[in-house]
């Protein structure tokens, strides 16, 4: 109920409703919002089911297409290193690799007792495969090459009868159609050796003899009989010469003096007479480099590696590409025997530039539609990609000169102005430095005149003090002008200092001190012999405010110490200045008197100890009165300004 309360109260607040009271007028509008609500509301919930279903069932496919992987068993002629079906049998996996969407597993496997006419270990090949897939049989059986297909087509019954079964690579008259199961299917390729031959004449029409390179194993001797068949027609044209009964070695030295005006026909050399097997193109690159006549194939398998000359041949990528299209036909579900793939036949022609200019063949007798191959760029396609990267680069350098060149006017001419700026503010600046030190010179002359007027007009004062004193009669009256003389002395000093010496900012606070403390010791000791006064000051440069403070400090401490320290006996006051670590000093005023007691106040009227600490203050020092044993020392410890 809350729920539903809460829902209807949304839907009196949606876009378009008025916010009105409950009434029964508006009762039902509010159920048929309500309504639709329900109704989105229902759908976003079906559409989110929906999508997570999606989820769940693709994730799992996808998961199944990955771990439903394929095996495929590749039954080579030979071996897998024999040409031209090992170029057929790589391009095959290749594209099976790129186009079944699924893990394939490539299992090899060799037909070696092909090369041998005798069918004696065919059964044993046969229970090897069986016992090998017991468990699991190949989903996909390719057969590569006439001898593999000869094979599997004898042994069929035996060889995974359910299995599917591709032959490739192979030529249609080496099919046994009639024998083909709802399991099989065949890619085959349809030879037309008359056109390879009338090739031969035609871009070398001079040609009288043509000898045909072929092996001896059961798949080559089934071509030596279809090959004279096929040639037959060429009789009184051209002589046609077999080498099917001699072994490789003499093949070699046969087709070393060969007579003038002579072709070779290479179709197959993988066993020859001798029974020795030739893997790859071996035999094939030997005999090209020892051969004296040009040398001509069927199929592109043994084209472009500088050995054949070319014409019309089957296309190994197009044959291969056939067959992989189709065994993943196969994998993908689709019944073997119900794929019919008519026969592939010659590309168009092809030749290689470099073994036509060897053999002097000329590009106006190759075939309509040729293409001429490898062919050796000519000297601007050989170095055209230098030539245009130096032109480029002369005209970059060349640009970047032109820039560099404006750039460095630029410079220049700044250089100038920059110059003439220089000038006139050197001049302004030595005119201002002029004016500058005259007014200092003014200043430090009027600042001179002010101290020695300041030094003269106190010293008056003191000199007026000094005669008033000698006018008085009451002690206590003379005592007091003596101290307010004493305190003016101390002031004059300072300015006398300032203007004799060089420096009106600081003053030589060891100097003063001496000169005030002698002029105390003199003045006072004139009135009383009973107490010496000593000093020990090391050098010290202070500001003149600072100077004067501490000069005040001493004169009243001094004072002090003569008036009250030695009422019955004889003493001695010391003075001792001294500088502290971390930019400090100290002023100690001692003596060995009767000392001063804590209760004791100050004498008169107080006033020489309130212009001690009122000093101490203004300096942001430390006024410090320690006992002694005998006497009493006054301690100021004060900062020493940077």
């Amino acid at each position: 109920m809350k729920r539903f309360r809460r829902q209807r109260r949304s839907a009196s607040t949606m876009p378009g409703c008025s916010r009105v009271s409950w009434t029964a007028g508006n009762r039902g509008a509010a159920r048929s919002a309500f309504r639709r609500l329900h109704s989105w509301w229902l759908l976003t919930l079906l559409l989110v089911m929906s999508l997570a279903t999606v989820i769940v069932v693709v994730t799992p496919t996808s998961s199944r297409a990955d771990v439903d992987s394929k095996t495929i068993l590749m039954l080579h002629s030979f071996g897998i290193r024999f040409k031209p079906w090992i170029d057929y049998a790589q391009i095959i996996r290749s594209e099976i690799s790129k186009h079944a969407h699924r893990h394939v597993e490539f299992h090899d496997h060799s037909l070696l007792n092909s090369r041998l006419k005798d069918g004696k270990s065919d059964v044993a090949f046969v229970e090897y495969l069986q016992a090998l897939y017991t468990e699991r049989p190949p989903d996909l059986i390719v057969a590569v090459g006439a001898p593999a297909a000869n094979f599997v087509q004898r042994y069929r019954q035996r060889i995974f009868p359910g299995t599917p079964m591709l032959f490739t690579a192979v030529e249609a008259r080496r099919v046994d159609y009639d024998k083909l199961t709802t399991d099989d299917t065949v890619v085959a390729a349809a030879h037309d050796f008359q056109a390879s031959f009338e090739n031969i004449l035609r871009v070398l029409p001079r040609t009288k003899t043509v000898a045909v390179v072929n092996g001896a194993s059961p798949n080559e001797t089934f071509w030596s009989g279809e090959l004279r068949r096929e040639t037959a027609s060429l009789a009184g044209r051209v002589e046609i010469k077999f080498y099917d009964g001699l072994s490789f070695e003499e093949i070699l030295k046969d087709a070393a003096s060969l007579p003038p005006d002579s072709a070779i026909f290479w179709h197959l050399m993988n066993v020859d007479a001798a029974g020795v097997a030739h893997e790859a193109n071996a035999a094939l690159s030997k005999l090209a480099e020892i051969a004296n006549a040009p040398m001509f194939s069927y199929v592109d398998s043994f084209f472009g590696d500088a050995t054949t000359v070319g014409g019309p041949m089957h296309s190994v990528q197009e044959g291969s590409s056939v067959a992989a299209s189709v065994a993943v036909r196969i994998l993908n579900g689709e019944k073997a025997g119900l794929i019919k793939t008519p026969p592939t036949k010659y590309a168009a022609p092809k030749f290689d530039w470099g073994q036509m200019r060897r053999w002097k063949i000329s590009e106006s007798s190759l075939p309509l539609g040729s293409t001429v191959e490898f062919r050796a760029p000519t000297m601007w396609e050989q170095y055209k990609a230098r030539v245009l990267g130096a032109v480029a680069l002369i005209l970059a350098q060349a640009g970047l000169i032109g820039w560099l060149f404006r750039y460095s006017r630029q410079i220049a001419r700044a250089r100038d102005e920059v110059a003439i700026l220089n000038a006139s503010l050197e001049e302004r600046v030595n005119r201002r430095t002029v004016d500058l030190g005259r007014a200092r010179d003014r200043a430090e002359i009027l600042l001179n005149e002010v101290n020695h007027r300041v030094a003269n007009s106190l010293s008056l004062v003191a000199s007026f003090i000094r005669l008033q004193t000698k006018s008085v009669a009451e002690q206590v009256t003379k005592d007091a002008l003596a101290e307010t003389e004493a305190r003016i002395y101390a002031i004059s000093s300072v300015h006398k200092q300032l203007y004799t010496s060089g420096d009106v900012q600081s003053v030589r606070l060891d100097e003063y001190l001496s000169g005030l403390l002698d002029q105390l010791a003199t003045s006072t000791q004139n009135k009383r012999e009973d107490a010496e006064l000593q000093y020990d000051l090391e050098p010290m440069t202070l500001p003149t405010t600072t100077t004067l403070n501490l000069g005040v400090v001493a004169t009243e401490l001094v004072i002090n110490a003569f008036k009250y320290a030695y009422p019955f006996q004889r003493g001695e006051i010391r003075v001792r200045l001294k500088q502290l670590p971390n930019r400090r000093g100290e002023l100690v005023v001692e003596d060995d008197g009767v000392g001063r007691g804590d209760d004791v106040s100050a004498k008169d009227t107080g006033l020489g100890t309130k212009i001690v600490d009122s000093m101490a203050r203004s300096m942001g020092a430390e006024i410090q009165y320690l006992r002694r044993q005998p006497g009493t020392a006054a301690r100021l410890v004060f900062p020493v300004p940077g």
